[in-house]
C-alpha cells in the first residue's frame, strides 16, 4: 500500500478509531500523514502544535498508539508502525 491510500481511506480509520475509543481519536485526528516507507507510518503534527494549548497529547499519545494501529488495521488491513514528527 502506497501513502496516497492511506490518505484516501483514513476518515475511515479515524472513524474506526473514534468508534472504539474516543480519547485516541482527540489525540490523533488532526495528525497529517507525513510518508509511509518500509510499514513505518509517519504522522506530522506540527501544524497541530501551532495552536496547542492545555489539551496537547503527545505525551498521551504513546499510551493510545496501538488503539490507532488497530483502527488502521481493521480498517486497511495493514499493519504499521507509528513515528511521529
Amino acid at each position: 500500500m502506497e501513502l496516497k491510500e492511506i490518505r484516501a481511506q483514513w476518515n475511515q480509520v479515524l472513524d474506526a478509531l473514534e468508534s472504539t475509543n474516543r480519547v485516541a481519536w482527540i489525540a490523533y485526528f488532526d495528525a497529517r500523514l507525513s510518508s509511509y516507507e518500509e510499514g513505518v507510518l509517519t504522522l506530522d503534527f506540527s501544524d497541530s502544535r501551532k495552536f496547542a494549548t492545555s489539551h496537547e497529547y503527545s505525551e498521551t499519545r504513546p499510551n493510545l498508539k496501538s488503539a490507532l494501529v488497530d483502527a488502521i488495521a481493521s480498517t486497511l488491513g495493514i499493519s504499521v508502525e507509528i513515528s511521529e514528527q
